[in-house]
């Protein structure tokens, strides 16, 4: 059997796939790649079918060996400068590895998550249907640890037919989201004020959400108790401090701060690469007025009641 040997994680190495669908009523949520098109494109160049489980690197510094033959691997996301037995090759390109040579990433230049594809996938024992990681309720394979074996599952008949992809360099400017009103935008004295402020990332952001610092947003009802509804990723909670959090892939299923937007789905592989201390700015993918007026009059109301 073919393996990779961990040799190194960096802050936060863990397998990831698509993640678990149809578990909410169970309390469990899909996790999966937090950057889905990264992941994506590293199983597409490597000829594997898109849910199949990669390694997905948090800030570089990972390490590992093959062991047991020879794969084809490939690394999208942050740019980690990756490099075989000390050799560079490009990222979102296919690389063949030789039985006993050192995959390496460095730290990136830009962005925070890296994707490692082999050929065949990263074949751990799945977890309710699921090889992801999910970091607030610990189901699914543990992230990884210097030591680890990893086996490497069969792969299709199918040989890559690009040996790399045109992907735009992800940057350190600021990044720029597009948000539909939330549920809850009638729950604050000034919701504009989420297009109107250049937040921060904060360090504490992580798989489970991306929190911002800035000008916090005031609530109209300080103290009224918003029973619990069901969250979804890209949802932007805001807790009684008045500083936003944009749920990531290991949200929870349920949530009791209003929701004052929600980032489109096109953008969720952005905040996936936004690392502490990047600007973010917000804005709004249609008039927020619509929203607003058909809950003003029932705040308790909404689409997630």
């Amino acid at each position: 059997m073919i393996t990779l040997e961990i040799l190194r994680t960096g802050p936060l190495a863990v397998i990831q796939d698509l993640g678990r669908i149809g578990q909410s009523d169970l309390g469990v949520g899909r996790s999966g790649a937090a950057d889905r098109g990264s992941h994506k494109l590293a199983n597409r160049l490597v000829a594997n079918p898109d849910d199949r489980a990669t390694v997905e690197v948090t800030f570089g510094g990972f390490c590992a060996r093959v062991r047991g033959g020879d794969v084809d691997i490939a690394v999208t996301g942050a740019d980690t400068d990756p490099t075989v037995n000390g050799i560079k090759f490009g990222t979102n390109s296919i690389h063949h590895v030789h039985d006993g040579e050192v995959i390496s990433l460095g730290t990136p230049r830009a962005g925070l998550r890296t994707y490692l594809a082999v050929r065949g996938g990263i074949c751990v024992e799945p977890v309710l249907g699921s090889r992801s990681y999910d970091v607030m309720s610990a189901i699914g394979p543990s992230p990884l640890h210097a030591g680890d074996q990893l086996p490497i599952g069969e792969h299709t008949t199918d040989y890559p037919e690009i040996d790399q992809a045109p992907v735009a360099s992800i940057t350190s400017d600021v990044v720029e989201l597009s948000v539909v009103p939330g549920p809850r935008d009638d729950w604050f004295v000034d919701p504009d004020l989420l297009v109107h402020t250049d937040w921060v990332a904060s360090d504490r952001s992580d798989r489970v959400g991306m929190r911002l610092t800035g000008r916090p947003l005031q609530y109209c009802f300080p103290d009224r108790q918003l029973p619990s509804e069901g969250a979804t990723r890209g949802a932007i909670q805001v807790p009684p401090n008045g500083l936003p959090v944009i749920l990531g892939p290991d949200h929870p299923v349920t949530g009791g701060y209003p929701v004052v937007g929600v980032v489109i789905d096109e953008d969720m592989d952005k905040v996936a690469q936004v690392r502490a201390g990047q600007r973010v700015r917000l804005h709004w993918a249609r008039p927020r007025a619509a929203v607003g007026a058909a809950t003003a009059s029932s705040p308790a109301g909404g689409p997630f009641s």
